[in-house]
């Protein structure tokens, strides 16, 4: 028989040699991370995630979609605060899984209220999930976990509350119910614009909220309202100018406030104006307001109420407007213009308690009306307050149109112009007169020879007479 064949490496008898040894030792060995990764795959693969990546499911509907956000949302509050200490390598892999769920979730959200490029949003999608939102506190959860969110979850948690304050349920406005009971989120929303990283999604909410009248009268009311005076004149651009759009939203609003049919609606509003415009830190703010025509006819109309408190708020709102050592002309015209309609009207308006300072103010006034004069010729005819009596609701104003030496000289040249086309059109016709006649008596002689040859005498005597 033929004796078996080894290879040198496994003769019987001989050792390996240390190199191959030392080869194979390093194969059975298994480095610290390839362990920890393959422990590690086991356990992604049981998260709820992966569990269903290859199970065919149906889409979730709506108000499912917002019950696993509010639940994740529920654990990112619960989980993530700032005072717990710091998670294991497992806590901090499930933390971070349970983020990119949360922030799938909200884009979700975002597509069915705004739709994608391939379909518009289902009205009825959009009400169930608006139902879902505002039955629990998942915009309170949402509001309190932005700070933990990263930027695009955070745009595009800002579009879905800002889309949801407009979504109609049966007609209705949920979202207003939902924050007049909830009104301390607008605090929250407010002091956002703290923290520059958040201040423009807190911004863009806080528009969207107080586009609600209940929710708008509260920030009006709250000592929140004055901050805005602060943010801005933040030192960061963006900051202070999404700060100087909310403002402007609360000042057009508060315009609106001061017409009201509502009485308590109109006296706090104009409450709240004299509060902020006296405040001498306010003065530019001030300056601005009282520049403005339109401003002027809102306190004139206040300072005809019937309520007497209604209309000492009034007063001393206007007696800014006449203080202004600045006034526009336009102003000055129409104060000038009603002079004497608003010096018997302050001269029988006083308070019910005497007071001195009242009473010093007022005289002030009437000393600035009677010391008028009017910047340029005026040709308003009537007074602005006979105006606002008979057109109150048409909010209608007398346009006053200046004759100054410009408008003069424009209306000169255009005059003469006029006139030396006039005299040419005449020269026209004088010149082409007589050459007209001329041709018009040449005629007839032809007709009148051609006739005679025809007929002789008596037939053109005859056809010249027919």
């Amino acid at each position: 028989m033929p004796a078996e064949s080894h290879s040198p490496e496994t003769l019987p008898g001989k050792e390996m040699p240390t190199k191959d040894k030392d080869k194979d030792n390093c194969d059975l060995k298994r480095s610290p991370s390839s362990v920890k990764f393959k422990k590690l795959v086991p356990k992604v693969l049981r998260t709820g995630s992966m569990k269903n990546l290859f199970k065919s499911k149906k889409p979730p509907t709506p108000a499912e979609v917002v019950r696993q956000t509010r639940e994740l949302l529920m654990y990112l509050d619960s989980d993530a605060d700032a005072g717990k200490p710091k998670r294991d390598e497992k806590g901090s892999i499930s933390f971070s899984i349970e983020l990119e769920e949360l922030d799938a979730h909200i884009t979700e959200m975002k597509s069915i209220l705004y739709g994608d490029q391939q379909s518009e949003p289902v009205p009825e999608a959009c009400a169930q999930l608006t139902q879902e939102f505002f039955s629990d506190d998942t915009m309170r959860l949402l509001i309190l976990c932005i700070p933990k969110l990263n930027f695009e979850a955070r745009k595009d948690a800002t579009r879905v509350v800002a889309n949801l304050q407009r979504q109609p349920v049966q007609s209705r406005l949920i979202a207003s119910d939902y924050l007049e009971a909830n009104l301390d989120l607008m605090d929250q929303l407010i002091t956002g614009y703290e923290d520059p990283v958040l201040a423009l999604h807190y911004g863009g909410m806080l528009r969207e909220c107080i586009r609600h009248q209940v929710v708008a009268r509260y920030v009006l009311k709250s000592e929140h309202m004055k901050k805005f005076f602060v943010y801005i004149q933040l030192p960061n651009f963006d900051v202070a100018s999404d700060a100087a759009v909310t403002f402007k939203f609360f000042a057009e609003f508060n315009s609106k406030l001061l017409e009201s049919s509502n009485y308590m609606t109109r006296r706090h509003a104009i409450k709240l104006l004299g509060d902020i415009l006296l405040d001498r830190s306010n003065s530019g703010v001030m300056i601005r307001y009282v520049s403005s025509k339109a401003n002027m006819r809102v306190l004139m109309n206040l300072l005809r109420e019937s309520h007497k408190s209604i209309q000492i708020d009034a007063f001393h709102v206007f007696k800014l407007f006449v203080a202004n050592r600045n006034k526009p002309a336009d102003i000055v015209n129409i104060l000038w213009a009603n002079q004497s309609k608003l010096l018997r009207f302050f001269d029988t308006f006083n308070m019910d308690k005497e007071d001195e300072m009242f009473e010093a103010d007022k005289a002030q006034v009437m000393r600035e009306i009677e010391q008028l004069v009017p910047t340029t010729p005026n040709c308003c005819s009537g007074e602005l307050f006979t105006l606002l009596q008979e057109k109150i609701n048409s909010g209608e104003m007398v346009v006053c149109f200046e004759a100054t030496p410009k408008k003069l000289a424009a209306t000169a040249a255009l005059f003469l112009t006029g006139s030396a086309l006039f005299g040419y059109g005449l020269h026209l016709w004088h010149v082409n007169a007589a050459p007209q006649q001329a041709r018009i008596k040449a005629r007839n002689e032809f007709v009148r020879d051609r006739l005679r040859k025809k007929y002789g005498n008596s037939g053109s005597n005859t056809s010249l007479s027919k």
